[in-house]
């Protein structure tokens, strides 16, 4: 497998920094497509090809370098599903000067089966993140992510207002990432010795 594809029953309301169709976009699903290790091409070109060639419409697109099949994990909390892909060969500290740009990274999707305002949905991507940097360090990184990383939040219209860690909704983001990304994150480091 060097792609993932996900299928959305009905139409979702997607968030995210995708390089295929990101920002605020109507979402019928996704994908995390692999790329070379080296990979210097035309993202957006390379993108609408995959969603073409697979048949797919209206599809947010995610890319990475790490081996999808051996690393892609994926959890669920409440109504939470958390799908990551982890790759660690550009690790970064917000705030710090990067290191050498490596296309392999970290994404986190989360399909939350909610109806959330869309300040809910910025607010998940914070704790999301928040979760992401506290399973960096648990496992050993002295990063807060890569310099690549990838997040998008799919969830249906709705009046749910607030995602932050006090909330229930908050909660089960922060359990899903840390153990769909903690998975992932071992998957990595076995490829890796």
């Amino acid at each position: 497998m060097t792609h993932f594809i996900k299928h959305f029953k009905s139409q979702m309301i997607a968030l995210s920094n995708a390089p295929h169709n990101g920002g605020l976009f109507d979402a019928n699903g996704f994908f995390f497509m692999q790329v070379h290790k080296n990979y210097n091409g035309d993202y957006k070109r390379d993108c609408g090809e995959f969603e073409i060639a697979n048949g797919l419409k209206n599809f947010v697109g995610f890319m990475t370098a790490a081996d999808i099949e051996k690393v892609l994990s994926i959890a669920k909390s409440g109504n939470v599903k958390a799908y990551t892909t982890a790759g660690i060969t550009n690790p970064a500290i917000a705030g710090n000067e990067p290191p050498r740009f490596l296309s392999r990274t970290i994404n986190i999707v989360l399909v939350i089966k909610e109806g959330l305002t869309l300040g809910a949905m910025t607010n998940a991507v914070m704790t999301a993140t928040e979760a992401k940097t506290y399973t960096l360090l648990n496992h050993g990184y002295n990063a807060t992510g890569t310099t690549s990383d990838g997040i998008g939040i799919f969830a249906f219209k709705g009046d749910l207002e607030w995602a932050g860690t006090g909330t229930e909704l908050g909660i089960n983001i922060g359990k899903a990432v840390r153990k769909a990304l903690g998975e992932s994150l071992k998957k990595w480091e076995r490829l890796s010795k």
